[in-house]
């Protein structure tokens, strides 16, 4: 075996909580009409859910089509030293109601808590006109499935 040989291993459910905990940014995927859609999203985890923050879009508007979505991260130390972890979940929007105050509160105070928060979910691209009123939209996701793996350097050969 080379001496750069990776062992690549599976989390524990409580170690890929822990990864999504300790990241920032994520990736998200949706999809609609069989064509998938991927961003990347600052995000907070908090127990079951995932809390991200967006003032509107095409992300937006497939979710609301199709609540199925995918969040991944992953932390890159060295080729042979990272961990991935890949969370298949629900779209769940957080209007500003009485019957949702308390989860947009949650979310709020999460994100408040990572500098930068409100990027990129306030950048104008080509789905989000320039004069798109920028009124918060929070969501969360639902963490239903989790998996993840993590490489590691292979111990040396004695």
């Amino acid at each position: 075996m080379p001496e750069d040989a990776m062992h690549v291993e599976e989390l524990t459910i409580e170690e890929c909580h822990l990864a999504l905990a300790q990241a920032r940014l994520g990736r998200l995927a949706c999809a609609r009409d069989n064509q998938p859609h991927v961003i990347p999203i600052y995000f907070a985890v908090d127990e079951a859910y995932i809390y991200a923050f967006s003032v509107g879009g095409q992300t937006l508007e497939w979710m609301r089509d199709n609540p199925c979505v995918c969040l991944e991260i992953d932390n890159v130390h060295l080729a042979s030293d990272w961990t991935s972890v890949v969370v298949l979940g629900s779209y769940e929007e957080l209007p500003d109601t009485l019957e949702h105050r308390a989860a947009r509160g949650r979310a709020h105070d999460l994100l408040q808590g990572r500098a930068m928060w409100w990027e990129p979910g306030t950048l104008v691209g080509p789905h989000r006109e320039k004069s798109a009123e920028l009124t918060p939209i929070y969501y969360r996701i639902s963490m239903e499935h989790l998996s993840g793996r993590r490489g590691a350097p292979s111990p040396a050969k004695q």
